[in-house]
């Protein structure tokens, strides 16, 4: 790939984030969503090697993938082991849908969601500048206007209030440090009908070949959900690997 190359260079370059103007509004986002957190909302105990020795609502939370592991999330292939087309049929995106991929990485769904909707907007939001970096190359190359990166912090997902249709989570909530502020923060830029995609490994099936703190299992994640104000509407549980479980505000 050949933006890889480019990453660490680019982001000493003019790249200031100047198009994220989410950033404008960190201060005021994180401190409501502060707010939110408890020291009662989650337990420290030793654990799994990968995980962060914190727990919530009986789950380990796991390390944040870093920006080394970029190749790995463009390999050739994630369509097959991920059928990510289907997943994207899934969303029943719309001309003119704002969506939020949440940990959005590299760019790998935010740049095939980007030309599904043209009277839209794509908020690639990430916690990684280095991810930021890959995705500019990326828009750059291709003259894609319609996806808005944004630097995103563990607390906050530093978007506007009522301002997304769905939001899309592709194996990232997991490793969220602080998933009652995250949540929260995800609610309030979400639209009163708006829906939460969250894509995660099915922790139930123990022959899927990824490691258990990178799973999680229905039943958690609808405990999870409800303790912060949503409910689930469907999983639509027909990818190979992964749950796709809808969202909504209760």
């Amino acid at each position: 790939m050949k933006y890889f190359k480019y990453i660490f260079s680019l982001i000493f370059l003019s790249f200031s984030l100047t198009s994220c103007k989410g950033q404008t509004q960190t201060t005021d986002s994180t401190r409501s969503d502060e707010q939110t957190e408890s020291s009662q909302d989650y337990v420290y105990k030793s654990g799994s090697i990968n995980g962060i020795g914190k727990w919530y609502m009986g789950r380990e939370i796991a390390h944040v993938m870093g920006f080394q592991g970029m190749e790995w999330l463009e390999r050739p292939e994630r369509e097959q082991e991920e059928n990510t087309s289907i997943l994207l049929e899934n969303m029943n995106i719309q001309p003119d849908d704002n969506i939020a991929d949440i940990g959005a990485g590299s760019g790998y769904h935010v740049f095939k969601m980007a030309p599904q909707v043209p009277e839209g907007k794509i908020y690639a939001v990430d916690i990684q500048p280095e991810m930021l970096a890959a995705m500019n190359y990326k828009k750059e190359e291709s003259n894609i206007e319609n996806v808005e990166l944004i630097l995103g912090s563990e607390k906050s997902v530093n978007l506007p209030s009522n301002s997304v249709d769905k939001i899309l989570m592709v194996d990232v909530y997991h490793e969220f440090s602080f998933p009652v502020a995250m949540i929260a923060s995800m609610r309030k830029a979400l639209k009163k009908d708006g829906e939460i995609y969250l894509i995660e490994y099915r922790g139930e099936d123990p022959q899927i070949p990824i490691k258990t703190i990178h799973k999680m299992s229905e039943a958690q994640a609808v405990k999870e959900f409800n303790a912060n104000g949503f409910k689930l509407k469907e999983n639509i549980d027909h990818l190979p690997w992964q749950h796709c479980m809808v969202f909504v505000k209760k």
